[in-house]
């Protein structure tokens, strides 16, 4: 079986990270490997009882790591909101970001609490609005950001007649647009930040293919049992074939957020066979990452959908 590549992170003692979606998974893997190159690390949870034991999984492999518990659901506006009022209350600076976080294919059409596709609304509009609200204090950290987009986007499109999927609905199709509109918007970020000086860094990572709980039975999602794809992924990561682990998975991100090499407005990912696994390296962009005029035209909409000013928040930066 080939060896799962490995990095090394640099000290990240001072710094504070956020990460989505880490209480299991690639996350919880992202989340332990900042906190044991010596960040603190912020854990915003929808489930206490799993953010409690990601927690604790990371405290026993780091003793005396920095990590905090916080309260998020990115299907809900009023959640987000109320967490950049708690961070931004306390005014201590954020210098790493990874917008993680995501949900996959349910298969039946949901919609967040806002009404919004559940994809949709969760892997995106509920990381821009999350951007939008802590952007003072990224601002703060000169932090970089890094959105987990996905092989999907390669593939993917903007169903700009109907965003929400209300006339039709296909879970695959409408997964892509979300991870292409959160790889826009990323894009975006960066390319704003360097016209305003905001000093913040924005990069794009995808984890390739690995056996992750995206495709695993999810009941919330209407999913009573796993995915075959997931049985026959699990089946060639053991084998060592085509795919990653969940291990080798966590490192184009890592390397997107936390090395000096990585560039703002670039896309990271697996450098092996179809980009589903391998070490960390720079990718050219998916074609449907490209056009800046899409680009700046996902941040307007997603600004309006996500109720959320950033240029208001910049100015109060």
């Amino acid at each position: 079986m080939p060896r799962t590549p490995s990095m090394t992170l640099p000290d990240l003692t001072g710094r504070r990270a956020l990460v989505t979606g880490g209480s299991d998974g690639i996350g919880l893997g992202i989340a332990r490997r900042l906190a044991g190159a010596g960040a603190e690390v912020v854990l915003p949870v929808r489930n206490r009882t799993k953010g409690a034991a990601a927690a604790a999984a990371i405290r026993e492999a780091h003793p005396g790591a920095l990590v905090r518990l916080e309260d998020l659901d990115l299907a809900s506006l009023a959640s987000v909101a109320a967490l950049g009022a708690r961070l931004r209350a306390e005014g201590r600076p954020i210098h790493l970001l990874v917008n993680n976080a995501g949900v996959m294919t349910p298969p039946e059409r949901q919609t967040t609490v806002d009404g919004f596709e559940l994809q949709l609304g969760t892997n995106h509009l509920g990381h821009v609005a999350l951007v939008a609200h802590l952007l003072p204090l990224l601002r703060a950290g000169r932090a970089r950001v890094t959105s987990q987009v996905s092989v999907a986007a390669r593939g993917g499109s903007l169903h700009w007649e109907d965003l929400n999927w209300e006339a039709s609905y296909e879970g695959r199709r409408a997964y892509g647009q979300s991870k292409v509109a959160l790889g826009l918007f990323g894009l975006e970020l960066d390319r704003r930040s360097r016209a305003g000086g905001w000093g913040i860094t924005s990069n794009l990572s995808h984890p390739g293919v690995a056996p992750t709980s995206l495709l695993t039975a999810r009941p919330e999602l209407g999913r009573p049992q796993d995915t075959p794809q997931i049985a026959v992924i699990r089946r060639l990561s053991r084998a060592g074939l085509l795919v990653g682990t969940v291990d080798s998975a966590q490192l184009p991100a890592l390397y997107a957020a936390t090395s000096s090499d990585a560039r703002g407005g670039r896309l990271y990912g697996p450098d092996g066979l179809g980009n589903l696994r391998g070490n960390p390296a720079e990718h050219a962009l998916y074609r449907p990452l490209r056009s800046a005029e899409d680009a700046g035209r996902v941040w307007t909409v997603s600004e309006r959908l996500a109720s959320v000013s950033f240029e208001r928040e910049a100015a109060a930066a």
